[in-house]
């Protein structure tokens, strides 16, 4: 199949275009928010196109990640997406206005196949008659790394101060008090500037495999997100055998298996948490290894592309349920 996307998501781009088709991705010379191309990477199925060549492309479909993307297609193909090439559209957030008044952007149309990467997500998002899928996070497999050696926490935030209450970051100096805190992201400069200095230290912002080499070394990996879509940082801190402690928001609970560290809404059991996986490495690398064991079963990168080409075969489906037929056309 020849599929056209945007590298907008750099983690889920990886994951997706390792599948066995031809992905083209839109470029131009500045790179601009319609021309985003593969910054570089190692991608061999994946051909960088310019907005003029689209025009010649036969597509088979086409995955969007943004509204406006409905449009921006059908400018640059001639085609309109769900009506004359078959579209999934793939939602990475939970409603951000009202958990349970917010209408996707696509919920009126039913010829797009929308998918969620959580169970979560799509329970909350009111999404009217768009046909739905889930198919969360699929991460390539890492290898255990987990040595543990540091008695400190790991957290990875993008840009902690903007999204403050939105990502946790109001919590970090209450579990500071049970353990030191070390959060790695971009935009993280900020909290020495915000946030009293004791026990919380920006590690700044990492290429991925240095990251997971960090993180690894810490006790326990710490999950503050309030209303935050489930990020592959949980899922890599998993893979590497770390256990984790989560606020019992969104997807966590489904994330995090009971064994594998500690979910809850409760500051005052995340934080005994928090000082038990400290005190104790042995207990620590017990439950790091069942999270690794959890996140390999349900999280693999197999699992992921096989969802997505039966996605994919379903778009087209979708998309044929809803295309108009000669009786329509008549006049009533």
């Amino acid at each position: 199949m020849k599929i056209l996307m945007w590298h907008l998501h750099g983690g889920y781009t990886d994951a997706l275009v390792r599948g066995e088709h031809e992905y083209l991705l839109p470029v131009d010379e500045t790179r601009s928010d319609w021309g985003l191309g593969k910054a570089g990477r190692d991608w061999p199925r994946v051909r960088e196109v310019t907005a003029d060549e689209l025009m010649d492309e036969e597509l088979d479909v086409v995955v969007l990640q943004r509204p406006d993307e409905v449009d921006v297609v059908h400018r640059f193909t001639g085609r309109r997406p769900g009506q004359e090439v078959a579209a999934a559209y793939v939602e990475h957030d939970p409603p951000r206005e009202g958990p349970t008044t917010s209408e996707h952007p696509i919920a009126d149309r039913d010829d797009i196949l929308l998918v969620h990467l959580t169970h979560f997500n799509r329970l909350f998002w009111d999404n009217g008659r768009a046909p739905t899928a889930v198919i969360e996070h699929g991460v390539p497999d890492p290898g255990a790394q987990y040595t543990g050696e540091l008695p400190r926490a790991a957290a990875v935030i993008t840009e902690p101060m903007r999204r403050w209450r939105l990502a946790g970051t109001d919590l970090l100096p209450q579990f500071a008090k049970t353990a030191p805190i070390d959060v790695y992201g971009p935009g993280g400069e900020a909290l020495r500037r915000t946030l009293p200095p004791t026990g919380i230290h920006h590690g700044g912002e990492l290429a991925a495999a240095e990251l997971r080499t960090e993180i690894a070394r810490r006790r326990l990996y710490l999950h503050t997100g309030r209303w935050t879509s489930l990020g592959r940082s949980l899922i890599e801190a998993m893979l590497v055998g770390m256990p984790v402690v989560a606020i019992g928001a969104t997807d966590a609970a489904r994330a995090v298996p009971p064994d594998g560290g500690a979910v809850s809404t409760d500051l005052d059991v995340l934080a005994t948490a928090i000082r038990a996986l400290v005190e104790d490495p042995i207990l620590a690398q017990e439950k790091g290894a069942r999270a690794r064991a959890h996140a390999l079963e349900h999280y693999s990168l197999d699992r992921f592309l096989r969802e997505w080409d039966d996605a994919f075969a379903l778009a087209e489906e979708v998309r044929q349920r809803s295309a108009p037929t000669f009786l329509d056309d008549l006049p009533a």
